[in-house]
């Protein structure tokens, strides 16, 4: 009989984590290595992802990335293979947001958001995908947001709003072509969480207000508290679930 810890275990895999340089990534690299994987951390940050991975021994490396760039990224995964032997789990995580009102955002700026949240996500995911594919099996896990499915509004920012809602539903296309491939494609969608580009939110008393005002649970998410999500999508104990969007937002999307 198949124990829960063997479920959830990841013993034996190799997990790439883009954006690992601080905040979700990073913890979510720590998670997988407690969880028993082998683990690249990437970002364009090198001194702190070099520190991330010696914090977690030889079962770490990691590769210097701007995941803007479809060459460094294909090198990435090339990497992992050459460093571990395998690509079995790909978390995409790296992401920016540059909040102001629609009228005042240039055009451009808008396309280097979604250049960053979405084109670089569709990037990694087909740079993964083709060396899932030719192994039979993988899993991929698209960090989304809250403000993918629903209005931002009061913090206004179209270009994040949209890349994270192209998330989403790029998750479900992959998700569709690949399955018969053995390569399941999943999305957690974070509410909010206290991370280098929320900190302005957390530190400010009218921002935390805001957070807890509009929070079912009346407050903000605990780092700790997405590894579960995690840890459900890239095991085997999300082996039936593909397509999905897992949102952790402390009930903020329920009205």
């Amino acid at each position: 009989m198949t124990t829960p810890e063997d479920l959830f275990s990841l013993r034996g895999r190799v997990a790439v984590v883009t954006g690992a340089s601080s905040g979700i990534g990073e913890s979510f690299a720590r998670v997988l290595a407690a969880a028993g994987a082998n683990v690249v951390v990437a970002a364009r940050r090198e001194g702190r992802i070099a520190a991330l991975a010696e914090s977690l021994g030889e079962v770490a490396a990691h590769f210097t990335c701007d995941v803007t760039d479809q060459e460094q990224v294909v090198s990435l995964m090339d990497f992992a293979m050459r460093r571990f032997g395998a690509l079995d789990v790909v978390v995409n995580n790296a992401g920016v947001a540059d909040p102001r009102p629609a009228l005042e955002e240039p055009v451009e700026r808008f396309r280097e958001v979604v250049e960053t949240n979405l084109v670089s996500v569709f990037s990694a995911c087909q740079a993964a995908g083709r060396r899932m594919a030719e192994a039979g099996s993988g899993s991929i896990v698209n960090v989304a947001s809250i403000l993918g499915l629903v209005a931002s509004g009061r913090i206004p920012q179209a270009s994040y709003t949209a890349s994270k809602a192209g998330v989403v539903n790029l998750t479900r296309e992959l998700a569709a072509q690949w399955a018969g491939r053995g390569i399941r494609v999943n999305a957690i969608a974070p509410g909010w969480f206290p991370t280098e580009m929320t900190s302005v939110m957390f530190e400010e008393g009218k921002g935390l207000a805001f957070i807890e005002r509009n929070t079912p649970m009346r407050r903000g998410g605990r780092l700790e508290e997405l590894s579960g999500a995690l840890l459900l999508l890239a095991s085997d104990a999300g082996s039936y679930i593909t397509g999905q969007t897992l949102v952790v937002d402390g009930g903020w999307t329920l009205a």
